[in-house]
């Protein structure tokens, strides 16, 4: 399976040649609020950053919208940055923070995240949804979304994912509204087992928190006074990363390491298919084509500054997990 890895594997330039993903540097490097070295790490460092979904453009699936476009290329960055960060999200909440994936991963609790993700209308989070989706928000099939808008559309389409398990919060004008939070994360418990009066809810259970705050760190460029904050960001245990790019090019932006950031590329146009149980070699290598061997780096300088920062909140709320908010 390693070598079926090799071979289905696609690194966003179109070739084979290990790339400089991570340089040689005495500074740490952060990936999604883990802390690793450069030199003594390279190699986990690649593991973790390989068992992130990585979503790109896809070709050949079932067409969307009036013009029956077939493949997302050119348009679909933002939307398939915005699937990423649900993948990793639902992975924190279904699976672990720690959980590895390899060419031989079988587990139905991943197969069953990667299938709502997949190029099929009635997946809950495919291409299709989220397009479609994008329309409430004003933006036709085929337009490219912002930062706000993707975090709009994804908290629209989990209200009708119960599996899983996640509500999400946009923060508007950098604000964090803890009623709102309440209101959305609290379950009322109708038992009366269990249950705590907190704020004047009744508690019995906290749903996963995944919090977007949509951001402009400049005007038309980054200002650096922003720099730190936006390593702190990376630095959370709590991190998702970051919906971002650079201008006019969306990228999932993971981690940082000295005064770059660390990212996965959508940009690479992949053929449509099911991974469906990974019983059949097409199958496996579907899989595959979830994940990838190098993430790549920018300066922090060149980002766009429209940018959205998402983090996540699992402990139950009795835990008082939101006063670290």
């Amino acid at each position: 399976m390693d070598a079926m890895f090799d071979i289905c594997y696609l690194s966003p330039d179109g070739n084979n040649v290990e790339p400089d993903d991570i340089p040689e540097t005495k500074e740490n490097v952060w990936v999604l609020g883990k802390k690793y070295s450069a030199i003594q790490d390279l190699e986990r460092i690649r593991r973790d950053i390989t068992s992130v979904i990585w979503c790109t453009y896809r070709k050949g699936f079932v067409p969307i919208g009036d013009e029956g476009l077939t493949s997302d290329k050119g348009w679909g960055c933002m939307l398939r940055c915005g699937q990423m960060v649900l993948g990793v999200a639902l992975i924190k909440v279904h699976l672990s923070s720690d959980w590895v994936w390899t060419p031989e991963t079988r587990d139905p609790t991943y197969l069953k995240i990667v299938q709502r993700l997949e190029e099929r209308k009635q997946a809950p989070y495919s291409i299709h949804q989220v397009a479609l989706m994008g329309a409430c928000e004003g933006k036709e099939v085929g337009q490219w979304f912002g930062p706000n808008t993707i975090a709009q559309v994804l908290k629209k389409l989990v209200v009708y994912d119960k599996w899983s398990s996640l509500v999400i919060h946009v923060a508007l004008d950098n604000t964090v509204v803890k009623e709102d939070i309440l209101q959305q994360c609290i379950v009322n418990n109708d038992r009366g087992d269990c249950s705590e009066n907190v704020d004047g809810f009744v508690v019995s259970d906290w749903m996963p928190l995944l919090l977007i705050v949509p951001l402009r760190l400049g005007l038309s460029e980054i200002n650096p006074i922003y720099i730190e904050g936006l390593k702190i960001c990376f630095q959370s245990p709590q991190s998702i990363g970051v919906i971002g790019g650079k201008p006019n090019q969306a990228l999932y932006l993971i981690g940082c390491v000295g005064d770059e950031v660390i990212y996965l590329d959508p940009h690479t146009t992949q053929k449509t298919g099911l991974v469906e149980n990974k019983l059949t070699d097409e199958q496996k290598e579907m899989d595959c084509t979830y994940h990838c061997k190098y993430a790549s780096r920018i300066p922090i300088l060149s980002m766009d500054p429209s940018v959205a920062v998402v983090s996540i909140n699992i402990l139950t709320f009795l835990d008082r997990s939101l006063k670290k908010l």
